[in-house]
């Protein structure tokens, strides 16, 4: 009622209040937190942007934009906290927005944005050349939905261990339950999240992917952090992903 969908929205998400979120983060023991622009929103960051100015919770937050999108809002977007835009491959009209990245990227460079991608790296296993080619950083959504049965083998994660050797590509190990079909502790996943640390350590970002949207596993957010021993057994590692690279990425 106070942040109506578009009439004809990506999908239907589900009532999930602010005042859930934070009750989620806190039972889990978070204490800052990321919010990224869902797609049913579209450009209009609203729902988000209160989220951010409510000062209730250290947030920071991944907008949707466009073209039509002002250099205005765009520094109002940075202000409230805004450190990135996030880009949805999905196959649809892939072609145009692989095209309009440059110029996306070369309007962000000046803020000190990255974009993060939502794409599957199986499906496109060159993509590495084209992100690299951009001048802002790039970040990598739910380990490129390479699926976890295929191993680190397969030619999607070759390409996202290309892109992790590279220096300039971060990852967000997030969702295992949208690359595994073994929860609750997804152990096919743990191989793929150990070779992403061991090529890049100081880039590598945990998120709980809350409220899960879109999804036909809707997981115990207690399990995915119940799972971070196993996937970073060392200490050190583990404050590295957990909270020395989160405030490097999104300037905490």
């Amino acid at each position: 009622d106070r942040f109506p969908l578009p009439p004809k929205p990506a999908y239907m998400p589900a009532l999930v209040p602010f005042a859930d979120y934070l009750k989620m983060l806190r039972t889990i023991g978070v204490s800052r937190a990321v919010l990224v622009q869902p797609s049913p929103y579209g450009t209009d960051n609203s729902a988000m942007m209160a989220a951010l100015g409510s000062g209730e919770f250290p947030l920071r937050g991944i907008a949707l934009i466009d073209d039509a999108t002002s250099g205005r809002e765009l520094e109002r977007l940075h202000w409230a906290g805004v450190q990135g835009c996030r880009i949805h491959l999905s196959g649809g009209n892939d072609e145009a927005l692989l095209a309009s990245l440059p110029r996306v990227a070369a309007r962000i460079h000046p803020l000190g944005w990255h974009l993060q991608f939502y794409l599957d790296a199986a499906r496109r296993p060159d993509i590495d050349r084209l992100l690299l080619s951009l001048p802002v950083p790039v970040v990598i959504d739910h380990f490129g939905l390479v699926a976890a049965k295929d191993g680190t083998g397969s030619l999607g994660f070759q390409t996202l261990l290309r892109l992790a050797r590279s220096g300039r590509c971060w990852f967000k190990l997030s969702a295992p339950y949208r690359i595994s079909s073994q929860p609750p502790r997804f152990p096919d996943v743990t191989p793929i999240v150990r070779a992403l640390l061991e090529a890049a350590p100081d880039r590598c970002v945990w998120g709980s992917d809350w409220p899960h949207p879109n999804s036909d596993y809707i997981p115990n957010d207690g399990d995915l952090v119940d799972m971070l021993p196993d996937w970073i057994p060392d200490a050190a590692l583990q404050r590295k992903v957990l909270v020395d690279n989160p405030a490097a990425l999104y300037g905490f």
